[in-house]
């Protein structure tokens, strides 16, 4: 005997229906590509934030640059000589001026400097641009200077000009036997670092 029953009619779900861009109840693509960005910027941060301390302490902090120092043998430089060496990233001049040198620098008068402050970080800020004060007490032979032009930083070469001391290449300026400017657009005398002869053959710098 054959089954009669009405089969049950399939009902299809009204949502299951592809859903366009733009629709009612279509994800808003500018909400999720925020989410997507928000969530990445968190993220490096976060990682930044980490490796921020690792970085951090492979760098020198600023006291110990500034005790930083260099020690220089001089017993080989001869009156008249000079060596060039790197304090802190910087070339100093270490000479051993010879007397004419000293002569021509000490007849200067203080009228006569362009820039009439002596730059000694071993003494007061506003001390006179004597050749005595270029030095140190005791080693008036010995001139130790940061050897960087003081316009832009160019590296001046020693012993040539007009006033016997220090050219600078780049744009004219001259310094004399006892690195004061003299000439040109440097606005002030190469400076003298903090330095000390720690005994009769060596010199200590910073």
């Amino acid at each position: 005997m054959a089954d009669t029953t009405t089969p049950h009619p399939i009902t299809v779900p009204t949502d299951s229906r592809h859903v366009e861009p733009g629709e009612a109840g279509a994800p808003d693509p500018s909400r999720r590509d925020f989410l997507l960005i928000a969530t990445g910027a968190f993220a490096v941060v976060g990682a930044a934030s980490f490796a921020w301390p690792l970085i951090d302490q492979m760098n020198p902090d600023a006291a110990a640059l500034a005790l930083s120092s260099v020690e220089v043998d001089v017993s080989s430089i001869q009156q008249g000589q000079s060596i060039t060496v790197m304090w802190r990233g910087k070339p100093v001049a270490v000479r051993y001026r010879s007397d004419k040198e000293m002569q021509e620098a000490k007849a200067v008068a203080l009228g006569d400097l362009k820039d009439p402050i002596a730059r000694n970080a071993n003494l007061k800020d506003d001390a006179p641009a004597t050749d005595q004060n270029r030095t140190v007490p005791g080693k008036e032979a010995w001139l130790v200077m940061i050897e960087v032009c003081t316009h832009l930083g160019c590296i001046p070469l020693g012993q040539q000009g007009a006033y016997g001391g220090w050219f600078c290449p780049c744009h004219g300026s001259q310094y004399d036997t006892a690195g004061r400017i003299r000439q040109g657009p440097a606005p002030e005398n190469m400076a003298i670092p903090p330095f000390q002869f720690i005994n009769e053959k060596t010199v200590r710098i910073g």
